[in-house]
Formats: structure tokens, C-alpha cells, sequence
């Protein structure tokens, strides 16, 4: 069964995680924020984190501004989505699939990023528009080739 998916960013500044994230209204959902380091780009610098420290939510819209709007430098992001005011923690596939989270984006290293969901017109969606970018080694994350134990980016 198909989880989700997988594949390599450019390792460069730009608008990722709005790109990859592109076919799901962001803004119809609550997101946690897990472990990050993203910095948005000033001036063709690092500056300030992308997610403020202090922050574990953020409201679908604010992040769809954020994202979209900005450009900026992911080295490690984890989000989840969630219905509105549903936010839950959760740790592994098997919490996941039993909790009301919708869809996880994890990047590591900048380049690496894997996205699960539920839903899966929506994961086919998310395919065909990481095509419509380029993104390389697309490849779908399944029962069988999921090598991941903890849905995190640590």
C-alpha cells in the first residue's frame, strides 16, 4: 500500500515548501511545526528562522503566507497537518495512520524530502506535482520499501 512519497530537493533558496506542498489548501488545516531549521533569506543571506522556536502550531493561512511568499532555506522541517484545532503529537506510521493528522512533510539535509498521507487522491496529486518540478528520484513510499521507524527529521 502506498504511504506517500519521496524525493530530492535542489539544494538551493527558494519557495520548497510552498512548491511541494502546492495541490493541498494549506490554509484548511492547523499545522505542527516538530524539529526545524529553516531560515528565510534576506538580501541573498541567512537570516531569521522561518519557525519561530517558540511555536508548535501555526494556523493553515499564516503558514500559506509564510511559505509562499518568502524565500528561504530549509536545512530540516517536519509539518503536519491536522483538521482545524486538532492538533496531536505523534511519532511513528502507526500513530499516523490512527490519529486525525492528514499529511506529514519531513526534509533532511536540505534535500531530502519525504511527504505521508492519508488521503490518496490527494498523494497522487503530490506525485504529479513533484514531476510538474523536476524534484528528482520521485519514487512512492510504501509498506513494503518504508525504511523510516520515526516520522521525524532527527
Amino acid at each position: 500500500m502506498k504511504r506517500g512519497i519521496s524525493f530530492k530537493l535542489p539544494n538551493e533558496y527558494g519557495t520548497f515548501l510552498g512548491n511541494i506542498l502546492n495541490p493541498i489548501d494549506i490554509s484548511s488545516f492547523s499545522w505542527r511545526i516538530g524539529d526545524r531549521e529553516s531560515y528565510k533569506i534576506i538580501n541573498n543571506e541567512l537570516c531569521e528562522a522561518l519557525f519561530p522556536e517558540d511555536k508548535k502550531m501555526i494556523e493553515g493561512t499564516a503558514l500559506k503566507k509564510l511559505l509562499e511568499n518568502d524565500s528561504y532555506y530549509v536545512i530540516f522541517a517536519d509539518l503536519q497537518a491536522y483538521p482545524k484545532g486538532e492538533i496531536a503529537e505523534i511519532n511513528t506510521y502507526e500513530e499516523f495512520e490512527k490519529s486525525n493528522c492528514e499529511l506529514v512533510l519531513l526534509v533532511v539535509d536540505s534535500y531530502y524530502a519525504t511527504i505521508y498521507c492519508k488521503d490518496k487522491d490527494k498523494l497522487e496529486l503530490l506525485f504529479k506535482n513533484a514531476q510538474n518540478y523536476a524534484f528528482e528520484d520521485i519514487a512512492y513510499v510504501t509498506d513494503e520499501n518504508d525504511t523510516r521507524t520515526e516520522l521525524t527529521v532527527w
